[in-house]
C-alpha cells in the first residue's frame, strides 16, 4: 500500500515532466509549432521545421513530425494536451530528415501514415544514409523503425476525413523534392505548404529549379487566407510573401543559365552567381552553393 501511495504521489510529476511542444492555433483547429531558422545540428537535434496538426470532429491529422523521435513525442504529448480526439492520421509533407525523425512517436496510436507515390522509395533509398549519418551530424541515434513510409499514397490528389473537416492533400511533380505534399484546409482557407515555401531561410533545392518555379506559379494564381511555410512565419498577404523565393529561384535560372552559355565551370560558377542576396536570407552560406550546384547539374543538359 506504501508503494502505491508513493507511485500516486509521484504520478503527476512524472507527468508535468513529459515534453510538450509549444503549439499556436492559427485557425480554428489548426496548430503550428514554429521551428527555428538554424541549421540542423548536433545542438538543435535537426529539431528545426514547422510542424502540426489539424483537428476535426473525429480525429487528428500530424502534419510532419520532427527532426527526431523526442520531438514526435513531444508533439504527441502537445496534441493529447489539446483535444481527445484519436490520431488518424499522420502526414509526411516530403522526405527531409527535420520533417519526418519523430514518426515513431505515432506508431502506436493506429494511425496512418501517409505521403507522396513517392516518398516510400525515397526513404528506402536515403534510410541507410539517414540512419548513418544520424550520431555524427544531429547527435541522434536511429533504427529503421524510425523512417516509416506511408501506408497511403498520394498520387495528384486525396481527401482525408476528419470528421466534419476535409483536408486536400496534392502531389505535386518534382519541385523542392520529388516527392512534395501540400495540405489545404477549405473550412479556414489554410494552405500548409512545408518547404514548397520558405520565409526567411534560404530555399534549398533537392528536387528540379524549374519544376519549383513551375509549381509556384501555379500555387501563385491561387488565393489562400493563411499560408503555412516549411520554414520562416505565418503567410497571411499570399501571394505576396512568394516573391522573395520565387526572386531567388529565378536569378538563379538566369545567371545559371548565361553561365553555362559562356562556358564558366561550375567550380567558378558558384564563386559569383547569387551573390547579390547574401544578407537577404538566412543560412545563405549553408545552402546557396548546395543550390548553384544542383541547378547547375539541371540546365547543363536542358535543350
Amino acid at each position: 500500500m506504501k508503494s502505491l501511495m508513493v507511485l500516486f504521489l509521484l504520478l503527476p510529476q512524472a507527468i508535468s515532466a513529459m515534453p510538450v511542444l509549444s503549439v499556436n492555433q492559427v485557425a480554428p483547429g489548426i496548430y503550428v509549432h514554429w521551428g527555428v531558422q538554424e541549421f540542423s545540428d548536433t545542438k538543435n537535434h535537426g529539431a528545426i521545421a514547422n510542424i502540426g496538426f489539424i483537428v476535426g470532429y473525429r480525429c487528428v491529422a500530424v502534419i510532419d513530425t520532427g527532426g527526431n523521435p523526442e520531438q514526435g513525442k513531444a508533439l504527441k504529448n502537445a496534441i493529447e494536451n489539446t483535444t481527445s480526439k484519436p490520431i488518424c492520421y499522420v502526414i509526411n509533407t516530403h522526405v527531409h530528415p527535420d520533417h519526418i525523425y519523430g514518426n515513431s512517436a505515432f506508431k502506436e496510436t493506429g494511425a496512418k501514415y501517409v505521403g507522396h507515390e513517392k516518398l516510400a522509395r525515397t526513404m528506402s533509398v536515403r534510410g541507410d544514409y539517414y540512419l548513418q549519418k544520424a550520431p555524427e551530424l544531429l547527435g541522434i541515434t536511429l533504427t529503421a523503425k524510425d523512417i516509416i513510409p506511408p501506408d497511403i499514397t498520394v498520387n495528384g490528389e486525396l481527401d482525408l476525413d476528419l470528421g466534419g473537416r476535409i483536408l486536400k492533400l496534392t502531389a505535386h511533380p518534382t519541385a523542392h523534392t520529388d516527392n512534395d505534399l501540400s495540405v489545404y484546409d477549405p473550412q479556414t482557407d489554410t494552405l500548409w505548404l512545408s518547404d514548397l515555401l520558405f520565409i526567411e531561410h534560404l530555399p534549398s533545392i533537392d528536387g528540379s529549379l524549374k519544376g519549383w518555379l513551375t509549381e509556384l506559379d501555379k500555387l501563385g494564381g491561387k488565393s489562400y487566407k493563411i499560408v503555412i511555410p516549411g520554414h520562416g512565419s505565418l503567410v497571411k498577404d499570399w501571394p505576396k510573401s512568394l516573391q522573395p523565393e520565387k526572386e531567388y529561384l529565378n536569378t538563379l535560372l538566369t545567371e545559371v543559365r548565361t553561365a553555362i552559355k559562356k562556358g564558366v565551370f561550375l567550380e567558378d560558377a558558384v564563386k559569383t552567381i547569387g551573390l547579390q542576396f547574401k544578407g537577404r536570407w538566412k543560412l545563405f552560406d549553408e545552402f546557396h552553393r548546395k543550390n548553384v550546384t544542383k541547378a547547375y547539374a539541371e540546365l547543363e543538359w536542358e535543350d
